[in-house]
């Protein structure tokens, strides 16, 4: 998302900074020129406040936008501390309460703390959806109105779709898809789509593959020997163009515990594949516009699932639909024009 919006600030004549603690990742290869690169040479967020420091006093952008806490409050706390005038623009994209639901209450206390001393501080906070603006007020004690919610722009452009391309090869040929896209890790809750699946019945003639990578991958494909499914459940690892994984599903799947936003359920509609997802705070249900544009299941519930992938694979969809839908759905509006409110000169993100 941050390339895609580097493009465009590019096109409109900004300059343009990815700030990184360490210059590495699959994305470096497509960011777009002239946009620059630095890396401030560090391993973990604590350290990075006083090198942040040095490349404000250096560079000196006209906006520095961060995005997740703790980054949101280094970028905060640098600009004071570099003494420089900026506008700072602090971003935050899944439900913090969730996402450290398990770190005890000391971190809990910090993360409200924090919040409350130092997010006012910022020029523009933005949550990623409704849920999220919603949450971040309860943790920090800020009004949800002094929160902006933007949603994330969508992946591709208006004709996303439109250029087909050959099914993935490891893809069986002749079965129906289900596609999930998603970093292996416990929130996007593999292990869930992977039992609804089992419970699926095999006439269906039907193929799972889960699209991404992370540290759950010996667990998932455990469970997948575990149930026999060798050959039904397909993890192909992470994919830099995962549009032909799209163009090829029959239905797209979403089975997560809590999300920020939910970006593959946008991409997914772009391409007009139908979507069932669980009603998982915050985005799906948002997106989604309360079930009209996909089915939504209780969160954990994997026959419920196994039951709405079931119903979706057994519909004949209109894909043309499904993407104006997409088109008319409030969060397709560009984010550019609240944004570009707050940029002027060089953009640091």
């Amino acid at each position: 998302m941050r390339v895609m919006m580097a493009r465009e600030w590019l096109a409109r004549g900004f300059e343009v900074d990815f700030v990184l603690l360490q210059k590495r990742g699959e994305l470096l290869e497509i960011v777009p020129q002239p946009a620059q690169v630095i890396s401030l040479g560090v391993e973990r967020f604590r350290k990075a406040l006083w090198p942040l420091c040095a490349y404000l006093r250096q560079h000196r952008p006209s906006v520095l936008l961060a995005a997740m806490w703790p980054l949101t409050l280094a970028a905060i706390l640098a600009r004071r501390l570099s003494l420089q005038n900026m506008r700072v623009v602090v971003s935050d994209h899944n439900t913090l309460s969730k996402s450290y639901a398990g770190w005890g209450v000391l971190h809990r206390v910090a993360l409200k703390l924090s919040m409350k001393l130092i997010y006012p501080f910022a020029d523009t906070r933005i949550a990623v959806s409704r849920g999220v603006a919603d949450d971040l007020s309860q943790l920090s004690g800020i009004s949800e109105g002094r929160f902006n919610v933007i949603y994330n722009p969508a992946a591709h452009r208006n004709d996303a779709g439109n250029d087909l391309v050959s099914r993935p090869e490891d893809l069986a040929p002749n079965a129906k898809i289900l596609l999930s896209v998603g970093t292996l890790k416990l929130q996007k809750d593999h292990a869930l789509l992977i039992e609804a699946f089992s419970r699926m019945p095999a006439h269906l003639n039907a193929q799972l593959c889960i699209l991404g990578e992370g540290e759950q991958r010996p667990r998932l494909e455990q469970l997948v020997r575990e149930k026999h499914l060798e050959g039904k459940v397909l993890m192909p690892g992470f994919s830099l163009n995962p549009g032909a994984y799209y163009q090829a599903a029959n239905v797209f799947v979403l089975s997560s515990s809590y999300e920020g936003f939910g970006n593959v359920i946008v991409e997914a509609l772009e391409q007009g594949v139908p979507v069932v997802s669980t009603d998982c705070p915050s985005g799906p249900r948002e997106i989604l516009c309360d079930g009209k544009y996909g089915r939504l299941v209780p969160v954990g519930d994997a026959d419920a699932l196994a039951e709405a992938m079931q119903a979706a694979l057994q519909e004949n969809p209109d894909r043309e639909t499904l993407k104006r839908g997409r088109g008319t759905s409030q969060w397709t509006k560009s984010p550019m024009s609240i944004l570009m409110s707050c940029f002027r000169g060089g953009i640091a993100v």
